[in-house]
């Protein structure tokens, strides 16, 4: 019998598919941050927590209610990818209300409170109740931030992602077209070496993060997004490349030739954004 050297986490395929170049929206913790940047590397329309990172559950109502009044009507999200980091909220004393950045304002100002599963579970019904309002063909994808919080103590962090973890597990029991993808479980249990994580032993490192995205990439995706990246990636490739001479004759022949690669694949891809950087002139095309 082979050795087994690590615990890979069971990733059933998803009931959905998130198509090429699809709307998405990622609001939540850093964690949100990072993997809404590697789908906006491969061209997906993404906008990620457009009034900064959110922690808690209903802090990323906030956002989502706040984005769905300022959007323009006929505007549409395909997929929406929620990261919870902490069930702890902090509400303003004047006012009863939680607060979504404290602003640098004096602590005394403030009382932090914990969520219970209960809270919680009644935080994102709300949520949801409203994505379904606001994009009814829009699915939802929940999942718990793997970065521990050492603010509380590792085994209050602990206790915190218990909370969000068995929250979102009801959730998704209640809601057919709500996923739970195991964010937390892939980084804490399949990725448990110091290896896969950033100098502060916290933080996942950069290959932990592009692991994380590619194990979504395998419950989410399916063959139309499959044969996209067949085409995209050697694109990207050549958009990362970096010329030794960038006003050469050759470079400039070179780029001409993979921005016409570009052209073919967003009139393909109805108008794809690239979002890629460009090294040679620092610009967002």
């Amino acid at each position: 019998m082979p050795l087994q050297l690590h615990t890979p986490v069971d990733l059933p395929r998803a009931d959905f598919e998130i198509e090429p170049c699809s709307r998405m929206l990622f609001v939540g913790s850093c964690f949100a941050d990072n993997m809404g940047r590697l789908f906006a590397d491969d061209c997906f329309r993404v906008t990620v927590n457009p009034y900064g990172v959110m922690y808690n559950p209903i802090s990323v109502g906030h956002t989502i209610a706040r984005l769905s009044d300022e959007l323009p009507p006929d505007d549409r999200v395909d997929t929406v990818v929620i990261t919870l980091g902490t069930n702890h909220i902090y509400i303003l004393r004047a006012t009863g209300e939680v607060v979504d950045n404290c602003q640098k304002r004096p602590q005394q100002l403030f009382e932090e409170r914990e969520m219970t599963v209960d809270d919680t579970v009644e935080s994102l019904e709300q949520t949801i109740a409203l994505i379904a309002h606001r994009w009814p063909e829009a699915r939802v994808i929940l999942t718990v931030s793997p970065i521990r919080y050492r603010k509380y103590g590792l085994h209050g962090s602990q206790l915190s992602k218990s909370v969000l973890l068995l929250a979102t597990a009801e959730i998704e029991r209640r809601h057919p077209h709500v996923s739970y993808f195991p964010s937390y479980e892939i980084m804490n249990d399949e990725l448990r070496d110091y290896r896969f994580y950033a100098e502060d032993m916290i933080h996942p490192s950069t290959q932990a993060v592009a692991y994380i995205h590619e194990c979504m990439g395998r419950v989410y995706f399916g063959s139309a997004m499959t044969r996209f990246l067949a085409e995209w990636q050697p694109v990207k490739a050549a958009l990362s490349h970096r010329p030794f001479d960038p006003e050469s004759a050759e470079y400039k022949d070179f780029m001409n030739k993979t921005m016409a690669r570009v052209d073919a694949l967003s009139k393909k891809y109805n108008n794809f954004a690239l979002n890629f950087k460009i090294e040679r002139n620092d610009l967002y095309y």
